[in-house]
């Protein structure tokens, strides 16, 4: 029989009367019976994240600092029964759950070192007429109960990267998982708990977004709202967040740009890796290859090569690759996507079936800047690599774009490369890199319909705090 999970609220496990059952993405295996949280239930967590608030903020920085550390510890004791929860509920392979859980580990570290090093600065009041005799400084201060919604395709580390800074400047957390992977957030909540966390700072609900998360960005008393998920669902949440601080990290269709001169060897690896690697369910996956004519066969047939090596199956197996997609509807949906590109003029180089729930990578050439798998984010195991005469080309197809989270250009001309840092409209630009790549202490977001605010502990700090100015009169 499956386990019962249950909510936790202020401190406590609490049951429900409402349960929906957790499927494995890869066999439907039924892991866990999940509560649904009501609207009483968030009414109570919520007030129990107000009330801890001020212990929170009273409480010294070190001391901030000395819980995350004992996470960190937890965590690394802990490091194989976290990664196989990941692997089981999300059907990420266990080798990337490892990866996963490592990156949580330092998230987490550079929270408690972060934890630290909030302050402010002085300002030269004296500089302007009438600010003579006046001495002026700010500090950053807790917004208080933040409510922090979740996806399926890192739980434990983009958990980490919402609770991480919100326990780093003493704010209180109110967390929403993805219904589909709860277990990492009922983890989490244990280890935050051992770690000797205040009660009523962690709480973690899970239910129907259209009941918990709307309830959460509704509620008055919290003050902060940070989402990563769809832009529909996003874009929706602040709409009804009114005054509320807002961040969204919305996903894109990420792109990388070769420009001929360069070296394949190293490239073709690294891209092969940034457009599979959990099944291409990444944010910041590799979806858009766009490469010089004079080089452009030889990338295509030595990708091809590449894709063809990656192996499918269980996600426990040590040897495998890929797995299955998050929920059979979404691999219906990318082969319907594939299809809708064939029709359209595009090729299938490789791939384009599924097996049970898993997609088989695929590869699709000449796409049409129109189809589904190209404009819009296909979070699959789906790449397009399609010819271009110059960078020039290049840079206006990675734009025309309704997101812009992060993108890459591999060339061997400086010049080549700092005009397309000027011109590529994105949050993060990568030379001779693929737009995959991301550390958890540098700053990660995008513009357009990719989001607002950004990640990355010591930035997402600075969206969790509120800048007060003091100001002593010496006249």
């Amino acid at each position: 029989m499956s386990k019962r999970e249950k909510l936790y609220i202020n401190g406590e496990w609490i049951e429900t009367n409402e349960y929906t059952s957790l499927f494995s993405p890869y066999d439907g295996e039924v892991l866990a019976e999940i509560p649904s949280a009501t609207n009483e239930h968030i009414e109570i967590a919520v007030k129990a994240a107000s009330d801890a608030k001020n212990i929170l903020k009273k409480m010294p920085a070190y001391e901030r600092a000395q819980i995350l550390e004992k996470m960190v510890k937890l965590f690394e004791e802990r490091f194989e029964e976290a990664a196989k929860i990941i692997a089981t509920e999300a059907a990420k392979p266990i080798t990337t759950a490892r990866a996963e859980v490592a990156r949580t580990i330092q998230t987490y570290k550079f929270a408690a070192e972060e934890a630290k090093r909030i302050h402010g600065e002085t300002i030269p009041l004296e500089a302007a007429p009438g600010g003579e005799n006046r001495i002026a400084y700010t500090v950053r201060e807790p917004l208080g109960v933040i409510a922090a919604i979740t996806p399926f395709n890192f739980p434990m580390n983009l958990v980490a990267h919402k609770v991480g800074p919100a326990i780093a400047t003493g704010n209180t957390v109110v967390l929403k998982p993805a219904s589909q992977t709860p277990l990492s957030s009922f983890f989490l909540a244990k280890i935050a708990e051992e770690a000797g966390l205040p009660k009523g700072a962690l709480n973690v609900v899970t239910g129907k977004g259209s009941v918990v998360g709307d309830a959460l960005v509704t509620h008055p008393l919290v003050k902060m709202v940070t989402f990563t998920g769809s832009p529909a669902v996003g874009i929706s949440l602040r709409n009804k967040a009114g005054l509320k601080r807002v961040t969204l990290e919305l996903g894109s269709n990420s792109a990388v740009i070769i420009d001929e001169g360069v070296s394949l060897e190293k490239i073709i690896p690294r891209c092969v890796t940034g457009a599979f690697t959990y099944q291409g369910q990444v944010c910041i996956s590799l979806q858009r290859i766009y490469v010089h004519e004079n080089i452009y066969d030889e990338f295509v047939a030595e990708f091809i090569e590449g894709t063809k090596k990656l192996k499918l199956g269980n996600p426990l197996d040590e040897s495998v690759d890929l797995s299955a997609l998050i929920t059979p509807n979404d691999c219906i949906r990318a082969l319907h996507w594939i299809e809708e590109a064939s029709r359209q003029g595009a090729r299938v180089a490789t791939g384009g079936e599924a097996t049970d729930n898993m997609l088989h990578p695929t590869v699709l050439l000449d796409v049409p800047v129109h189809s589904k798998v190209s404009c819009q984010e296909v979070f699959a195991p789906i790449v397009m690599i399609n010819k271009i005469q110059n960078i020039e080309e290049a840079i206006d197809y990675v734009n025309d774009s309704e997101f812009g989270l992060q993108a890459g250009i591999y060339t061997e001309n400086i010049h080549v490369a700092l005009n397309a840092a000027d011109k590529l409209q994105v949050g993060g630009v990568l030379i001779n890199d693929i737009p995959t790549f991301r550390v958890d202490h540098m700053p990660y977001g995008g513009v357009k319909n990719s989001g607002i605010g950004r990640e990355g502990i010591k930035y997402a700090m600075e969206e969790m705090t509120e800048m007060k100015l003091v100001i002593f009169n010496r006249n």
